[in-house]
């Protein structure tokens, strides 16, 4: 398996970032962000999907000069116009925002309209945890899976993060509405496996483990069937009421995913509870996690984020796997 330092992607994707009108400082933090993405073993949302990103600039869906601009504010809530500028520099300078507010307020939320895709939303949860605070963010997407019982695409599978502070490690939950997010599929199906559990519906309306067949159809079966299906239209909801944005039906109008609506909260724990109370507690959740038994010896049972951190680890110090498709690709935009 090839692996390439931290480093080397890094400064490889800032190169190439600079020939797209990115600042030096738009382009480094763009460029950090797609390593760490990778670094932490999301792919499908690093490098595998940085050639699709640059695609949307060339198109002229992603404005790399546009920074966002606030609309509207009251109180500890604030309403941003993203310009349509790149989704990820976007989200990261409205959880820096969040968390602002709520360093002086205890509590934020930011809502933003007119933005692009943010590749990986776990790593604004992050963000929020690094800085020792709660995060809480979510977005929505062009319609890419079926509500309950429909056989097209009418909503989308709009990711949440919550992510929660611990020393030693972070509790950072990163999930798609679908029960496997399209990057996840792809990995699949490039790897010529099925999934592990039935994970959509193909062209005859069947369930299946096809990862091509679910990628051809797009039709992704929500998390929790019906249940997921709802979640899924009320953050979409939330999203675009609150920034005066888009909904995934008018995203859906457009043949590329754009102009998309996203949400931002950020807690200052500090200032509800004591940290002493606060790590006794998640200390006593992850131990009984960890001593309950499983089906089989071998495993075990981690909390949101704890696998993330093993593999950053791994990563580090061996290398990022890569695909060496698609970082071919890559070099060849230098």
């Amino acid at each position: 398996m090839l692996r390439v330092s931290f480093d080397e992607m890094f400064e490889t994707f800032t190169s190439i970032l600079l020939n797209y009108g990115f600042t030096k400082e738009k382009a480094s933090l763009s460029a950090r962000l797609f390593t760490e993405t990778s670094l932490d073993g999301v792919y499908s949302h690093g490098l595998n999907r940085f050639p699709r990103f640059i695609n949307t600039i060339k198109s002229g869906h992603v404005k790399p000069e546009n920074d966002p601009v606030k609309v509207k504010e009251l109180g500890n809530v604030e309403v941003w116009d993203g310009q349509a500028g790149p989704g990820n520099t976007n989200a990261h300078f409205c959880m820096n925002r969040a968390m602002e507010i709520a360093a002086e307020k205890g509590l934020s939320m930011l809502a933003l309209k007119n933005t692009n895709h943010w590749m990986r939303g776990g790593a604004f949860g992050w963000q929020a945890a690094n800085n020792g605070f709660i995060g809480i963010c979510w977005t929505n997407t062009k319609p890419n899976m079926p509500a309950w019982g429909a056989s097209e695409n009418v909503i989308g599978n709009n990711p949440l993060i919550i992510a929660i502070p611990k020393k030693g490690g972070h509790l950072v939950l990163d999930m798609a509405m679908s029960l496997f997010s399209f990057g996840k599929i792809e990995l699949y199906k490039r790897k010529n496996e099925e999934l592990p559990f039935i994970g959509g519906y193909n062209n005859k309306g069947e369930l299946t483990k096809n990862a091509a067949e679910i990628e051809q159809s797009e039709l992704a079966m929500p998390i929790g069937y019906w249940k997921g299906a709802g979640l899924s239209l009320m953050l979409d909801l939330l999203a675009a009421l609150l920034s005066g944005g888009n909904t995934t039906t008018d995203i859906g109008k457009h043949q590329e995913e754009a102009g998309l609506s996203q949400m931002f909260m950020a807690i200052d724990l500090k200032k509800i509870s004591s940290p002493q109370f606060v790590e006794a507690k998640l200390e006593e959740v992850i131990k009984h996690l960890h001593s309950v038994s499983t089906f089989k010896e071998e495993d075990k049972v981690y909390y949101p984020g704890e696998r993330t951190s093993l593999t950053r680890k791994q990563n580090t110090e061996k290398g990022i796997p890569v695909d060496e498709g698609y970082w071919q690709k890559v070099l060849e935009m230098k």
